[in-house]
């Protein structure tokens, strides 16, 4: 007998059976994963559909008799042989127009349906099991308060008893007392009438009627009758307030709708995740970010490019008449609830921009001096800063949707306002900042409530604060960018600081605008270095996914198990930890320089050294010049001194005790040992060759080249053999990579900083040997800045680095370990650690003196016992 085998798709997340495919990524999902995958904020934009989409089935045609055909319409008709080919030829038009029409619905209602699938299928699981826990602790309830119940019962039972026992002794009475009433009552009026006829009958007598009636006449008495009143009144109030306190103690409660409260869906994630970047041809840094649909948003620069973007960083409008942001780059435009565009023009005059793109209109026209604009996705009011230089006063004017004044929010300080939004429950956020006249930059964060009275104001998490870009989340929390350090910082809607998102991330290093999508809950992140947007993911449900078995497709989570730490470790036979305060050992002064902005050690008593104006000499301990090096490399705008940082470690050592530096064409040259031979090393090839530092790997022998944005290796013999640029998302590690090294473990060390008017902020970025991104290092405590210096590593993987006045000591994996303590009158900017005398080489800034001291207690291990040495 032949076996048949039919091969059945298996789910791509689990073992189940495919019913789905998501066209975006080519998932194939069965039905549960399919609920996960659109429920799952990193794929929620994913487009999921039924899996014979997939294929176009057409139904193969076969011969048949002819017969008279009829023309195609909306309504066919069809005979009744199923082999026939023409009526087959008109099933295949049904199918395929059925198929049209179907498509040509669905992407009619396409929002509905991804309202749908996002949010009220989620809510709905979520109000599921809200109702689940809800029945739990109903029962839970329910049976502590049974047997209550039950007494209560039993209570009223007896009651009821009492009730009716009470009825049954006196009811016979209660006729009685009935019937012997009426039968007086009939009595008296036969007595009445009797007496009428009589009175009528005599009535002309001399004989009073009363006084005849009050003689002759007496009414009989009714006995028993306060008795009985008395006695069914008593029944009748025991029935009242027995029953009645019995009854109230049931509560009936207003039904209502039940509703799923955002905590409860969203949460922030450990940390931000990213999700996609953008490349924007269209401008040439990214100023402002206005979001029209979860693919589409508007990005301005410094200048005045206002374009709309897709997700794939197609241009597909321009505006040229937009207000010019350079120098403050505020934010000049805002999309309204409908997507219309409103920005602030040339001439102060804030205008509209129809959806499609065609007409404009002019909104508010005033000659106020406008600084920012939002439109309230509450209310759709205008909220518009304004700044007046005269009496260096900040407003927000609050406008209608027709452009009509509605509210005036004044704030006390001077500072300029340069973005404005609001919270989700009304408040009013204004970023102010402002620039110093002696370069000095500040600025806070000023909420209101929506009736303009003051709630709090944030400065700063201790530092000092310079903000820009705000927005606010679907939790209601706060976030701004931070020029001074760049960062983004997160507050609650009260002002109290949380964390930082990031800080100076990688590919955008200095983020200045900001938008939220609050159908995606994704963040998008605009760069002042460059015209990159990144998307990230910070917020994610709240409720877990459906757990199932994973296979392919899915990410294996990997934990890096990282080995215990050594207190001690082994060199040589002696036993080295970190101390908590430096040695100084020797210090003397370098002549024929005016600082020592970079060390490379030769010897133990030899070193060279270069100053800001790149005098390169070598020099012994007493200070003595040895040799003078004159053509190294000098950057062509010398008069900034801030240039010059650019060019810093621009000389290394080989294992050889070679000196190799960049000369002042730029090429890498290197000096032999006896200083008679000069030789050109690696020779400019291209118009980007540009390196700012070099080092010698003692392990290689390979020479590290940092560039602009990306550090490259060079064999012994000169070639290329690798570029380190991208992390593993794409994006660029390094902005201006100033010095460079290696670790003991091949790690390549670069100390990044980007100087320029605004700040002076960067990392310390480490890269395995095979250029993967382990770790960046931006300050202790995190958000309190770092503009590295000199870099070198010790015999333990330690990296110190140069940090505006102190060194900084971090172990291999990047964690902060101590602060070197200096003099005071000592300002370190460069490093060198001699490997063979295990000293450390520092250089200031600020004069011409070097210092070599020792950060190490050495601990000499004599049968059990330490000798305690401290240099």
């Amino acid at each position: 007998m032949e076996h048949i085998c039919f091969r059945v798709h298996q789910c791509s997340m689990c073992f189940g059976d495919t019913h789905f495919i998501c066209t975006s990524c080519q998932c194939e999902l069965c039905l549960q994963c399919k609920e996960n995958h659109i429920n799952n904020l990193k794929t929620i934009d994913h487009n999921v559909v039924i899996y014979r989409k997939k294929f176009d089935c057409v139904p193969i045609q076969m011969i048949a008799k002819p017969h008279t055909d009829k023309v195609c319409g909306e309504n066919l008709e069809f005979c009744h042989f199923p082999d026939c080919s023409s009526c087959n030829e008109k099933r295949t038009h049904r199918q395929i127009y059925d198929e049209t029409v179907s498509d040509t619905k669905r992407q009619l209602h396409k929002g509905i349906i991804d309202v749908i699938r996002s949010e009220v299928l989620f809510n709905r699981s979520v109000l599921l099991t809200g109702i689940k826990a809800d029945i739990e602790k109903c029962q839970i309830q329910i049976s502590r308060f049974q047997s209550k119940i039950i007494a209560k019962t039993q209570r009223l039972t007896n009651f009821i008893d009492y009730v009716q026992n009470e009825l049954m002794n006196n009811v016979f009475c209660y006729f009685d007392f009935k019937h012997r009433c009426l039968k007086q009552l009939i009595n008296i009026n036969k007595h009445i009438k009797g007496i009428q006829k009589f009175e009528h009958r005599h009535e002309r007598s001399a004989i009073n009627p009363v006084k005849f009636l009050t003689k002759k006449s007496r009414l009989p008495k009714i006995r028993y009758l306060k008795q009985h009143i008395n006695q069914l009144s008593m029944i009748e109030s025991i029935n009242k307030k027995d029953v009645t306190k019995l009854l109230n103690e049931i509560k009936i409660t207003e039904r209502r709708v039940r509703e799923v409260k955002t905590e409860s869906l969203l949460k922030l994630m450990p940390g931000p995740e990213l999700h996609q970047f953008l490349t924007l041809p269209g401008v040439d840094s990214c100023y402002h970010i206005s979001r029209v649909t979860s693919d589409r948003i508007w990005v301005s620069d410094e200048g005045t490019n206002l374009i709309l973007t897709n997700t794939d960083g197609e241009n597909l409008h321009h505006i040229d008449d937009v207000f010019d942001g350079y120098f403050f780059g505020n934010k000049v435009h805002t999309v309204s609830k409908d997507g219309e565009l409103i920005y602030i023009d040339k001439d102060g005059t804030l205008k509209k921009l129809s959806n499609d793109l065609k007409t404009t209109t002019t909104l508010i026209n005033s000659n106020l001096n406008s600084r920012c604009v939002y439109c309230s996705l509450i209310t759709g009011d205008l909220l518009v800063g304004v700044y007046y230089s005269e009496s260096r006063t900040g407003l927000v004017i609050r406008y209608n949707h027709a452009g009509q004044l509605k509210q005036i929010i004044q704030n006390d300080t001077y500072l300029k306002p340069h973005s404005v939004t609001e919270n989700n429950n009304g408040d009013v956020i204004v970023s102010l900042c402002d620039c110093g006249y002696n370069w000095t930059w500040d600025g806070i964060v000023v909420v209101t409530d929506n009736e303009g009275d003051h709630r709090f104001t944030y400065q700063g998490n201790g530092y000092g604060i310079f903000p820009r870009g705000i927005c606010t989340d679907a939790l209601s929390h706060i976030l701004v960018c931070d020029r001074l350090e760049l960062t983004v910082h997160i507050l609650d809607k009260d002002g109290q600081f949380l964390s930082y998102l990031f800080i100076r991330p990688s590919g955008i290093f200095s983020p200045l605008s900001l938008s939220y999508d609050v159908k995606t809950h994704r963040l998008w992140v605009g760069s002042e270095n460059n015209n990159t947007v990144c998307v990230y993911r910070f917020i994610t449900r709240q409720t877990l996914l459906t757990d199932h078995p994973q296979i392919n497709n899915a990410k294996d989570l990997q934990s890096d198990i990282q080995p215990t730490k050594k207190e001690r470790q082994e060199v040589e036979g002696c036993q080295l930890k970190l101390s908590s305060y430096s040695k100084e050992l020797h210090s003397f002064t370098v002549t024929g320089l005016q600082n020592c902005v970079h060390i490379s050690c030769v010897t133990s008593g030899r070193a060279w050294v270069s100053s800001y104006n790149h005098n390169l000499i070598l020099t012994n301990t007493t200070g003595v010049t040895l040799h003078h090096v004159q053509d190294l490399c000098c950057p062509s705008d010398f008069h900034d001194l801030y240039l010059d940082f650019f060019h810093a470690g621009v000389h290394t050592v080989n294992s050889k005790g070679e000196l190799i530096y960049i000369s002042k064409d730029y090429n890498i040259k290197k000096l032999s040992k006896d200083m008679k031979t000069t030789t050109t090393f690696i020779q400019e090839t291209e118009s980007t060759w540009d390196p700012y530092c070099v080092w010698s790997s003692v392990s290689t022998g390979d020479l590290l080249v940092g560039m602009y944005s990306k550090v490259s290796r060079y064999n012994q013999k000169g070639k290329l053999i690798q570029t380190i640029q991208h992390d593993n998302t794409g994006l660029d590690m390094f902005l201006e990579p100033h010095f460079i090294t290696e670790n003991n473990n091949g790690d390549i060390i670069v100390s990044d900083c980007s100087i320029s008017m605004f700040n002076a902020s960067g990392s310390v970025v480490v890269t395995d040997c095979e250029g993967r991104h382990r770790f960046s290092y931006t300050g202790h405590p995190p958000g309190s800045g770092l503009w590295p210096h000199g870099i070198c590593t010790d015999d333990l993987s330690n990296i110190l680095v140069c940090n505006r006045g102190n060194i900084h000591i971090l172990d291999s994996s990047g964690q902060f370990l101590s602060h070197l303590e200096l003099k005071e009158y000592l300002f370190p900017f460069s490093l060198c650690y001699d490997v063979n005398s295990r000293r450390l080489w520092i250089g200031s800034i600020f004069s011409k003196q070097l210092l070599v001291c020792s950060h190490y207690e050495r601990q000499e291990a004599i049968k059990g016992r330490y000798l305690r040495l401290s240099f």
